[in-house]
């Protein structure tokens, strides 16, 4: 018989609609359940592709008597982190200082006020390597609820207290936003990198996305050669390792190994966008052919793989068939199968597929650690081996279109589409807004994701509004669309009143309301940018684009909150690494680039202003005053002009692209 998540909005809920446990989503009405029953509240936050969380549900949730356990001592909340970024922040923060660690599945019991009293993550089903089974958990969480309620009681209420103080705001204007701290945090950031193996630290290795877009822009800056070697080393290895799916594109969620040889196999959209930024950006400035490649194959495997209605679903998962990685690795006897005797020969010396793996039992993932010798053969092999694949068990998808994941996507796409002249790319970016503006606001509100079209509950965070006012903005400036850059003032209106700390100025808070134990405020960059440095992403842009009355406001503010965000790239740089990416753009100027046109203008000097204005720039193009850029600019001598100012300094307008080259570097 099917729980209360049976019509949830999240796939990750509803793989525990048929579970046993009386879950119920969050709501206060949860809570009064557990206030009037007198029992302290089981949380359990994971995500659809977390391969840990399916072995607690298989072992735990899917088992009759440990159910019954639950049902009777708890009222049971299952949560998908995905959905409820503010309610996994806040107990993620619980688990952190409870524990020293945390990761998913998260388990928090919780007093009906919400305060956790006692936080882990997975739990075995029975006991195993010192740790007791979950059942043997619940049987001393309810022994102390009853016999030692006092207790509780306390460690509650310190906890909170605890997370109130870890949500204040950073101090501010503590250090200026210059290129002294910019050199300090690339040189930190360089000193830790991996120059064997690419990346940063050990394993395991995440895909460093906003750093080695951060470092892209360093180099465009400065002309530094470290920084740009650096994100050449880290691109190249991870897109010939196994983390990459050599067959049908894109990256998976991250290497276990220093090597990038075996990866965690779900791929998620987030880290999907982001690098094709990076791989975007780093192809314009170098034109590497491999850089191009997967920046065309990160494409496709949005399109192919992860294309839902109108958006992108948020995650491939890590199994299939219930065994992790099945789907993508191989022996040398199922190439062969394949292949046939030669060709499956040849395609396992080319993607490092042993007798002895280099995966579980023998399989081995993919990797191309040497450019094929015959391009014609390689992509006949890519080909079948990827038809093969799909007669496989296929990992399960979540459908889930989660806002700012799909509006980090929407810039990248519009980035890239511009960088490699693919207008088809601008295009399918321009698609996925409109989809994100139709259906996902309600009564005027920006939700977070939706299912099947329908947008669920769950407000927008403040990275679901910042990644889509910057998204907004990048296509504004693609298609010169006028409508487009008021919805995303409008937006960013909205963002700065509902998010804003009205007591620190240019400081966020992450979630929209105040009915949790904590408002969570986390500025710290991680997997995904923190909310607070894509606003002040949102903000760069819109200090330039918008209307001079609207323009000095969203300055100011941006200055405020870079303000309060060097304490990061200063101490912590490798956690901020997007705040990196923003200050970059900021101190070179932030540069803008206006391209006035004529009426019959084939868009030569605009398409040349897109290609070589650095990452971070501003660039539009128009007839004279159509845009605020272009204001009392015109052509000279009837031919397209090109305005290039830095801040406030302006150089003289150029008409030949050489000499718009010239002028960018």
């Amino acid at each position: 018989m099917a729980n209360r998540l049976v019509s949830a909005t999240s796939p990750y809920l509803r793989q525990h609609a048929d579970n046993p446990v009386q879950w119920c989503e969050w709501s206060d009405d949860a809570l009064a359940q557990a206030r009037r029953r007198d029992v302290p509240v089981l949380l359990s936050v994971g995500y659809a592709a977390c391969h840990w969380c399916h072995v607690m549900a298989h072992e735990s949730f899917e088992d009759e008597a440990t159910a019954a356990q639950m049902n009777d001592g708890f009222v049971c909340v299952k949560v998908d982190r995905e959905e409820r970024p503010d309610i996994d922040a806040i107990y993620m923060n619980a688990t952190v200082a409870m524990t020293g660690q945390g990761g998913w599945p998260m388990t928090c019991f919780l007093t009906p006020d919400g305060e956790p009293f006692y936080c882990g993550t997975y739990f075995p089903g029975t006991p195993r390597n010192g740790m007791p089974s979950f059942r043997q958990l619940l049987t001393a969480i309810t022994e102390a609820w009853t016999q030692r309620r006092d207790e509780v009681t306390a460690v509650g209420v310190q906890v909170r207290e605890h997370l109130h103080a870890n949500a204040s705001a950073l101090p501010a204007g503590s250090l200026p936003v210059d290129d002294r701290l910019l050199a300090h945090a690339v040189a930190a950031v360089l000193g830790d990198e991996d120059r064997e193996s690419g990346g940063f630290g050990g394993a395991p290795k995440f895909p460093p996305s906003a750093l080695l877009e951060g470092l892209l822009r360093h180099s465009e800056r400065t002309g530094s050669p470290e920084a740009l070697d650096a994100v050449r080393r880290t691109c190249e290895v991870m897109a010939r390792g196994g983390i990459y799916d050599q067959l049908g594109g894109g990256f998976a969620r991250y290497a276990v190994d220093d090597d990038w040889v075996v990866p965690h196999f779900e791929k998620m959209l987030y880290d999907n966008a982001q690098l094709l930024r990076v791989y975007a950006h780093l192809a314009r400035i170098t034109d590497d052919p491999l850089a191009i490649r997967i920046t065309g194959e990160i494409v496709e495997f949005l399109r192919r793989d992860l294309r839902v209605g109108g958006g992108f679903a948020s995650a491939l998962d890590a199994d299939a068939a219930g065994v992790e990685g099945s789907t993508y690795v191989w022996t040398p006897a199922q190439l062969v199968e394949v292949l046939g005797e030669s060709d499956g020969r040849w395609a396992a010396g080319l993607f490092g597929v042993t007798g002895s793996g280099t995966f579980e039992h023998g399989t081995s993932t993919l990797q191309l650690r040497v450019d094929p010798d015959d391009d014609a053969r390689f992509a006949d092999v890519r080909h079948r081996l990827l038809a093969a694949r799909a007669e496989r068990p296929q990992p399960a998808r979540d459908d889930k279109v989660v806002t700012g994941w799909n509006a980090m996507a929407v810039t990248a796409l519009v980035e890239a589409g511009l960088a490699l002249s693919r207008p088809e790319w601008v295009d399918l970016a321009g698609e996925i807004a409109a989809t994100l503006l139709r259906e996902h606001v309600r009564d005027g509100r920006l939700r977070r994701a939706s299912l099947g079209g329908v947008a669920g509950e769950p407000a927008a965070a403040l990275d679901d509004h910042a990644a889509l006012v910057t998204a907004l903005l990048s296509l504004h400036q693609a298609t010169g669309d006028i409508a487009v850059r008021e919805q995303a003032v409008d937006l960013l209106d909205r963002t700065i009143a509902t998010f804003a700390d009205p007591d620190e100025p240019g400081s966020w808070y992450d979630a929209a309301g105040d009915d949790l134990i904590a408002r969570p405020r986390d500025p710290i960059d991680g997997a995904t940018p923190a909310g607070a440095s894509l606003l002040a992403e949102a903000l760069l842009s819109a200090s330039l684009l918008a209307l001079p009355e609207r323009a000095a406001r969203y300055a100011d503010l941006l200055d405020a909150t870079l303000g309060r965000g060097a304490v990061l790239p200063a101490k912590v740089p490798r956690s901020a690494g997007h705040w990196l990416t923003v200050a970059q753009a900021r101190v070179a100027g932030p540069l803008q680039v206006a391209v006035s046109q004529t009426a019959d203008s084939a868009g030569g000097l605009a398409s040349a202003a897109r290609r070589a204005a650095p990452g971070g720039a501003v660039v539009v193009a128009g007839q004279r005053d159509s845009l605020p850029l272009l204001h009392d600019r015109g052509v000279v001598g009837g031919a397209d002009a090109a305005y290039i100012c830095r801040g406030t300094v302006c150089d003289l307008p150029v008409t030949e692209v050489t000499e718009l080259q010239a002028a960018l570097r």
